[in-house]
């Protein structure tokens, strides 16, 4: 059953007391039955809109029957594993907590081990590997295996029979590819984080449903259903407390202030943005959300066709090596489609390039080609028949009605709806063959070394910063120890010649001077207190001046100590650190694995951004409407109708200010190109009228001029 926004969706009820007689409205594929024509027509709407999401295979963006044919296609290709496999397969499953690719490559590497009868792989004779098919297993021993095979030609017919050990097999792809296991995994369970399989598959399989040690206390069931225990937070919080939350979210939505519990009483707090972009109320020094400029619409093909107009596009052009396809304009794409002519050099090479694909993959539709005894070459002339065997193999009741349109050479007459359609199966065929999967490892693979790579050296940079900053601070150090011994030492030195000097004046006095005891004595106190005076204020200023030198010292080695430690690099490192930070995003970017989108605005709208092409295209939350924009003077408006306070437009925001001056660039040339091909075209020549001006082309024509410089021979 398809789902509405990752959720099981419940079919309506049939009326209940309904006569036999009584007029009424079904929905076709459902069977749903409604008495009122307002809500049958409403639920047929919900159905055609693309918010459906197939179950079994994940695909989203789908109406209900494109989901439903999905699922019941997937479900075919589940069933096409042998029961042999199965068991293994669902232990592997049961109550583990791996992702779901994860978990469908560890399944792909055990059924790759696992050999059964009617399994078809290669085997080792006369120095070479040939395609055999297994008759029957024979075990020798406890883990010793020999096995009854036979060998086949390339129509996949018997040539002979013989016996071979288990090193005498070779298989060289898994025998499922990724998508089938990631159905079947869906199929089989009814949870995931763990996986869960269904009881009545446990029991037919022998499949335990013990919960295993590491997941006890965290997990029960309840009702026969696997239920996980989640910790609670604040689990001591009381009910008023909830309530001031609760006055907490309101106030977000009505763009004031939060409210806590403290105390017993509510205390206002200002909001910690960004929050979700639906809860900013805008106030006068925010952007104005109705400014925002309005992207054009002017496409050539339908609204609900650009989506999948960009998707082929962008896939052809990015594997265009692989495809041997040589990259055209998007707008050259567009304009071969609409063009009503059957054999577009374009067109025809890029269904061509797809096909070629399918056929080196040795799968299905290669083995349909072997039994019309076709040859594998696809030209100008046969392609249609080609194109005639693949839909026949897909089998989409949508297109069957065109292959006779096309068998009589008239391609270019049928739906751009359905052209489209075509190249979307072909696309997603290919991106489920084991040769698109092998580039797209290998790329993966050599994105992580440059990944590991620029790591690397970003920490042995930093690890060279560390290093020398240690450097400064133990120089730093040395020479405040340095000047700390030399005060010391001119202290000592004032201090020896205080004493003396002081000690001098006072025997000086006493030796010259004679008077009465009393008289004398109090005398002698004050010139005592007079000498103890002045010998303080010497010693006060001799040790200033043998404090200033070393102060200054110190204060200049300091300043010189900062200016080390707070001096940039040598331009040319920074520049060279510039260089291979661009040097590394050269190199991702020609490793293409996928285009994602640059982000949402608040009302969940999609903004995408191909290099190949400048624009900045808008699709709408339901794909149903698209729009672009194409100029920077367009670029800079929507930019600061973005509102930071939000989560979704402050991340897109900042991907713009990222990739600006790259958008920019590509879009001034968009701009030129554009100019010149109109100022090419309502530009009149000047010539005589006794000779006539030869005809101008119309740049709308350019991609009927398509060479394909990367034809395979």
């Amino acid at each position: 059953m398809p789902l509405l926004k990752r959720k099981p969706f419940v079919l309506a009820e049939p009326p209940k007391d309904l006569e036999p007689n009584v007029l009424v409205h079904q929905v076709r594929f459902t069977k749903e039955i409604f008495r009122n024509y307002h809500d049958y027509l409403n639920r047929i709407n919900l159905y055609r809109q693309r918010v459906w999401t197939c179950k079994v295979t994940g695909k989203s963006n789908l109406t209900y029957e494109e989901a439903m044919v999905s699922e019941k296609r997937a479900t075919e290709k589940v069933q096409q594993i042998p029961k042999e496999l199965m068991a293994p397969a669902l232990r592997i499953i049961q109550f583990s907590m791996l992702p779901l690719r994860d978990l469908a490559d560890a399944i792909g590497e055990k059924l790759q081990e696992q050999v059964y009868v009617g399994a078809e792989l290669h085997g080792k004779k006369d120095d070479g590997e040939h395609p055999c098919k297994i008759l029957k297993v024979v075990q020798e021993g406890v883990d010793e295996f020999r096995y009854e095979i036979a060998w086949l030609d390339k129509n996949r017919k018997t040539i002979e029979k013989a016996e071979l050990s288990a090193k005498d097999l070779v298989q060289k792809k898994f025998p499922f590819s990724r998508n089938i296991l990631k159905s079947f995994i869906r199929e089989s369970t009814y949870r995931n984080a763990p996986w869960v399989i269904h009881d009545e598959l446990a029991r037919n399989y022998g499949i335990s449903t013990d919960i295993p040690e590491e997941l006890k206390g965290r997990a029960f069931f309840n009702n026969g259903l696997l239920i996980c225990n989640k910790k609670r937070k604040n689990e001591d919080v009381d009910g008023e407390a909830e309530n001031c939350k609760k006055r907490k979210s309101d106030h977000a939505k009505n763009g004031g202030s939060s409210s806590v519990k403290e105390n017993g009483q509510c205390k206002e707090e200002p909001i910690k943005y960004p929050i979700d972009d639906l809860l900013v109320q805008p106030s006068p020094r925010d952007p104005g959300f109705a400014d925002r400029p309005s992207p054009s619409r002017d496409f050539n093909v339908p609204v609900l066709c650009v989506g999948d107009l960009l998707m082929v596009w962008d896939f052809c052009t990015s594997f265009g090596r692989l495809l041997h396809l040589s990259p055209y304009s998007l707008e050259d794409f567009e304009n071969s489609l609409c063009h009503k002519e059957s054999n577009v050099v374009l067109l025809v090479e890029s269904h061509a390039a797809l096909l070629r694909v399918l056929m080196k993959d040795d799968g299905e539709y290669a083995s349909a080609v072997q039994k019309r005894k076709r040859k594998f070459k696809i030209t100008m002339i046969n392609w249609q028949e080609y194109l005639c065997d693949f839909l026949e193999m897909i089998n989409v009741p949508g297109l069957r009605h065109f292959e006779a349109t096309i068998k009589r050479g008239h391609y270019g007459l049928i739906d751009i709806n359905a052209k489209l359609e075509i190249l979307c199966e072909l696309v997603n065929r290919v991106l489920e063959t084991s040769i698109l999967r092998e580039k797209l490892d290998e790329v993966i693979e050599q994105r992580l070394a440059l990944g590991a790579t620029r790591r690397g050296e970003a920490l042995e940079d930093g690890r060279k910063r560390r290093e020398e900053k240690e450097r400064l601070k133990t120089e730093i150090e040395s020479n405040e120890s340095m000047d700390g011994h030399c005060k010391t030492n001119g202290a000592t030195v004032s201090t020896k010649n205080n004493h003396s000097r002081q000690n001098g004046d006072i025997g000086k006095k006493r030796n010259g001077e004679k008077e009465s005891s009393r008289n004398g004595d109090a005398l002698g106190g004050s010139m005592d207190k007079h000498s103890n005076g002045a010998s303080k204020k010497s010693s006060k200023k001799l040790s200033l001046e043998l404090k200033e030198p070393a102060e200054n010292g110190n204060e200049s080695s300091r300043k010189e100590s900062q200016k080390q430690l707070n001096v940039e690099k040598d331009p040319s490192d920074k520049n060279s650190i510039e260089q291979r930070r661009e040097y590394f995003e050269r190199e991702m970017e020609k490793r293409f694995v996928r285009t994602s989108p640059l982000g949402k605005d608040r009302h969940y709208n999609r903004y995408w951004w191909f290099r190949r092409d400048g624009r900045i295209f808008v699709e709408s939350s339901d794909s149903k409407e698209w729009g672009y924009y194409s100029s920077k003077e367009e670029l800079d408006p929507l930019m600061k109708t973005l509102n930071r306070k939000g989560v979704r437009e402050r991340a897109l925001q900042n991907q713009l200010e990222k990739y600006y001056s790259r958008i920019c660039t590509e879009l001034q040339k968009r701009s030129k190109e554009q100019t010149q091909k109109i100022a090419l075209d309502e530009s009149v020549l000047r010539r005589s009228t006794r000779v006539r001006a030869p005809p101008r082309e119309n740049p709308a024509n350019a991609f009927l001029k398509y060479v394909n410089k990367w034809k395979e021979e």
